[in-house]
């Protein structure tokens, strides 16, 4: 599934959305950046709360699809523009993460 197929099918909304045909094989859901970057796997459809240029960074060195920001999360001007120039997809969601891992189960299964 790409993340431009998933926006279509879970209820999120994209922030950016530089490489809609990144695809989705698996989610991680974390807050604690380093313990992120040491766990998830390339092409996961990261969910957290963390917003700040740091999840930026680390959705890059990870090679996560995208970053799906829970719970009405969004991101802030600077922030954004930093994902859009690193090429990173940013989802938002009014979901807790528990529930969107849920929905995401549903569609990567």
């Amino acid at each position: 599934m790409t993340v431009e197929g998933l926006t279509k099918i879970i209820d999120c909304s994209a922030l950016t959305m530089p490489d809609p045909e990144a695809e989705v094989t698996g989610a991680y859901i974390g807050d604690l950046l380093s313990w992120v970057m040491g766990r998830a796997s390339e092409g996961d459809a990261w969910i957290t709360i963390m917003s700040n240029v740091n999840t930026v960074a680390v959705a890059t060195l990870t090679g996560v699809s995208c970053i799906i920001l829970a719970e009405g999360v969004t991101l802030d001007d600077e922030v954004l523009s930093t994902a859009k120039n690193k090429g990173v997809n940013v989802l938002s969601t009014v979901m807790s993460a528990y529930d969107c891992a849920v929905a995401l189960n549903g569609v990567l299964r």
